[in-house]
């Protein structure tokens, strides 16, 4: 059915493509630097926009809040991510956390080090979060954390209650009850907390909780089936375990829709077509001074490549862009 379809409520399409948001943002663009953007004209202008968001390439070097306010904007986010620095898996060097940070903050400045930690435990099962972390490994986890992070977020609050195995019905209360025997149900829960914290939470519970939720989240969560699949596969589960394999599940990644599978998330053809090209053009190129002609070259073919810049950032970027475009050159050659 299309959704200009009769059927399809007028404020329900506004709502569920968030065009409102998009032209807010437009116009909000376009009063804060009227004057580099009213020489194009309005037509182009709005034109150019839309044309960017429908081709996911408006996110680069936004604000954070902005990164998070769809879900059309965050996987575009991902997709940025996945271009630009896919040449560290092709290269088989590992990344520590910070370093998988320090490379989003050059696509968005301000973005939160808690959502790379909470990637990163993923990946590492919490206790190692210092330990190196392959490209692919971690941009899956990366993807589950952003596009769902309200989610999970509330998952991981279910999962800490259950983990606790409080019951508002039990709860000790010392009458005549000796001290050695109070000391002994003490020590008795300590240790059957310990042994839940090891195995996790029974998988049927988690389950029950995990409807309710996406009964909450509506459309904003993972597939209820695939959840489902993971859980019975096993009795009990521990929250970073059931998230590792939600991000590893190929029907998640393709309802997200921002990278490819696992077995070609190091291809980008369009990317590899454009720097074989550079490469062409410096090669034959002996007589130009190679680190100069590099970057101007690269420089150009970034322009075509990357997503569309705000102009209220481009000057500032433009160095940083040339930098990480030098070394995508170098692990080529």
């Amino acid at each position: 059915m299309s959704r200009l379809s009769a059927a399809v409520p007028a404020e329900q399409y506004l709502a569920d493509s968030q065009v409102l948001f998009y032209l807010n943002d437009a116009v909000t663009q376009l009063l804060e630097h009227r004057e580099e953007y009213t020489q194009f004209g309005l037509v182009r202008y709005f034109a150019e926009y839309f044309s960017s968001v429908k081709n996911s390439n408006h996110v680069l070097f936004r604000e954070f809040s902005y990164i998070r306010a769809t879900q059309h904007n965050r996987a575009s986010f991902i997709r940025v991510f996945w271009r630009s620095f896919r040449q560290i898996g092709r290269s088989g060097e590992l990344l520590s956390l910070l370093e998988y940070r320090s490379l989003l903050q050059l696509l968005c400045p301000d973005f939160p080090l808690e959502l790379v930690q909470s990637a990163a435990r993923m990946v590492l099962m919490d206790d190692a979060t210092d330990c190196l972390m392959s490209f692919s490994d971690f941009i899956y986890a990366f993807q589950l954390q952003l596009y769902y992070q309200e989610f999970l977020e509330s998952l991981l609050l279910v999962y800490q209650d259950l983990l606790a195995g409080k019951s508002p019905n039990t709860v000790i209360v010392p009458t005549s009850t000796s001290v050695e025997q109070l000391q002994s149900a003490v020590a008795e829960e300590e240790n059957e907390k310990e042994e839940r914290q090891q195995d996790g939470v029974e998988t049927s519970t988690l389950s029950q909780c995990v409807e309710v939720l996406c009964d909450r989240f509506k459309s904003s969560h993972p597939s209820r089936s695939c959840m489902k699949e993971i859980l019975e596969q096993t009795d009990k589960v521990s929250y970073s375990s059931f998230l590792l394999s939600l991000s590893k599940h190929e029907s998640i990644n393709q309802s997200i829709g921002a990278l490819p599978s696992k077995a070609e998330v190091l291809i980008d053809p369009e990317m590899d077509q454009e720097l074989d090209k550079l490469i062409a053009q410096i090669s034959v190129s002996p007589s130009s001074n190679s680190s100069g002609s590099a970057v101007g070259g690269l420089k150009e073919a970034q322009r075509r490549a990357s997503p569309r810049r705000n102009i209220h950032h481009r000057r500032r970027m433009e160095v940083e862009s040339d930098g990480s475009t030098e070394e995508t050159d170098s692990s080529e050659n």
